[in-house]
C-alpha cells in the first residue's frame, strides 16, 4: 500500500546537487504546448455548410525541439505561451479570420501553415539557439485537424 509522506529534506543546489548536474543529457528533445481559441470564418468556393459564416473552438498543439541548456530546459513553457499570446493569438481569438489573417481561404490547411510560420519566425527572433518548430497541429473540431511539419515546410 502507498504511504503518504512529505520529503525529509528539500534538495539544495550546491549541497545535494551541483550546478553541472542539472542538465542530465545533451540530446534533442521535443516539448509541446496546447492552446485554444474561438473564431468565426467562412470558406470561399466551397459548396457545403462551411460556405456560411460559422465558428469553431480551435485547438492548436505546438511542438518545438531543441537541446537543453545548463538547467536542463529546452524552452520554457512560459516562453511558448508568450509567443502564442503576443504574436499569434491576437489575430485569431474571438476574431473573424477572413478579416484578420492574410488574404487566404481560411481552411485549416492554410491556417496551420500560417501559424507554423509565425512560431518559426518568433523563435528565430528570440534567438533561442537550436530551438525549432517541429510541428503545428490545428484542430478545427475535436476529430478533424491539419498539421504542418518542419520537414514539409523546409522542402518548399
Amino acid at each position: 500500500m502507498f504511504e503518504f509522506r512529505i520529503v525529509d529534506r528539500l534538495q539544495k543546489l550546491g549541497e545535494d546537487i551541483q550546478k553541472e548536474q542539472l542538465r542530465y543529457h545533451s540530446k534533442r528533445v521535443l516539448v509541446s504546448k496546447e492552446f485554444t481559441f474561438d473564431a468565426a470564418h467562412h470558406l470561399h468556393t466551397y459548396e457545403g455548410k462551411c460556405k456560411n459564416l460559422h465558428g469553431h473552438t480551435y485547438k492548436v498543439i505546438v511542438g518545438v525541439s531543441g537541446y537543453p541548456d545548463e538547467r536542463g530546459i529546452v524552452i520554457d513553457f512560459a516562453d511558448l505561451k508568450e509567443i502564442w499570446k503576443e504574436k499569434i493569438e491576437i489575430y485569431l481569438d474571438h476574431r473573424y479570420l477572413n478579416e484578420t489573417l492574410p488574404p487566404m481561404n481560411t481552411t485549416a490547411e492554410n491556417m496551420v501553415v500560417w501559424i507554423y510560420e509565425q512560431f518559426a519566425e518568433a523563435l528565430e527572433d528570440a534567438g533561442l539557439e537550436g530551438a525549432r518548430v517541429e510541428f503545428i497541429r490545428l484542430y478545427e473540431t475535436p476529430t478533424s485537424f491539419a498539421e504542418a511539419r518542419r520537414e514539409w515546410m523546409e522542402l518548399e
